[in-house]
């Protein structure tokens, strides 16, 4: 049988429309706006996204929102197995009203493998438009930040980020860095949840990734990527590229 032709464009939301597909790379998705919010999210591979001149990453375990008459544009430079759900701006009252980066709950990610399962695009029956109701409370409900990456201008935990981001194999743990800012742990430990919404090691891990896309991008072995990235051997550094990414260093490359 003939694969489907992805739908670039996908279903209209009425109020809720769903669609899991697979992009190969170098898949482009030009600029636009639409009049309702959309939920993006990688199952597997990365995509990356320009919304309104702010650049987002979209990894596996988080997913990209934006709301209604945002413009965007994203493209994949490699393979991916993607997830979009589209909101009806009605719905979209009490959701982020701005871009965002959110964390997944394991509900939110099991009602859309079961959309996708069952090949639900646009839920009909009472159950299915139940899921797609729970769904979208729970992306109101979905930790957040700014951007996959966040940053933060605070005196303690600026400047730790920014000597991280200058060297992301640094292998100090937050006691440390907070011995070197006199601090505490614990004062640096609630800047981190306060200013990045997200704990150090998480923030850590996500730079990591960041760096390792640019460093494959740039031919390097995943030997010399892993060391440069403070792994003790590659395969540790494999695991967690798999993990954040559902797809090894070899494949991406």
């Amino acid at each position: 049988m003939r694969p489907r032709e992805p739908r670039i464009q996908g279903d209209p939301p009425q109020p809720v429309s769903f669609r899991t597909e697979n992009y190969k790379g170098g898949t482009v998705f030009p600029a636009k706006r639409q009049s309702w919010g959309e939920l993006n999210y990688a199952l597997a591979g990365v995509v990356d996204f320009d919304i309104q001149g702010v650049r987002y990453l979209s990894p596996p375990h988080y997913a990209i929102w934006i709301p209604p008459d945002i413009l965007h544009e994203a493209w994949n430079q490699h393979d991916v197995r993607y997830v979009t759900v589209y909101v009806e701006r009605s719905l979209c009252v009490n959701l982020p009203a701005t871009p965002a980066t959110l964390g997944l709950s394991p509900l939110l990610k099991a009602i859309l493998a079961d959309f996708a399962a069952r090949e639900i695009t646009l839920p009909k029956t009472e159950e299915d438009l139940r899921l797609a109701q729970v769904l979208v409370d729970q992306i109101g409900l979905a930790p957040r930040s700014e951007s996959y990456l966040p940053l933060s201008d605070d005196v303690l935990l600026g400047p730790v980020l920014k000597a991280l981001q200058a060297d992301p194999g640094n292998r100090h743990s937050l006691a440390e860095w907070a011995r070197q800012m006199k601090t505490t742990e614990r004062t640096l430990s609630r800047r981190c949840q306060d200013d990045l919404g997200i704990s150090f090691n998480e923030w850590r891990q996500r730079l990591k990734l960041v760096a390792a896309l640019a460093l494959i991008e740039a031919g390097q072995p995943v030997q010399r990527i892993a060391e440069q990235l403070g792994y003790s051997n590659a395969s540790a550094f494999i695991a967690m590229f798999r993990r954040l990414t559902g797809t090894s260093p070899t494949q991406m490359r």
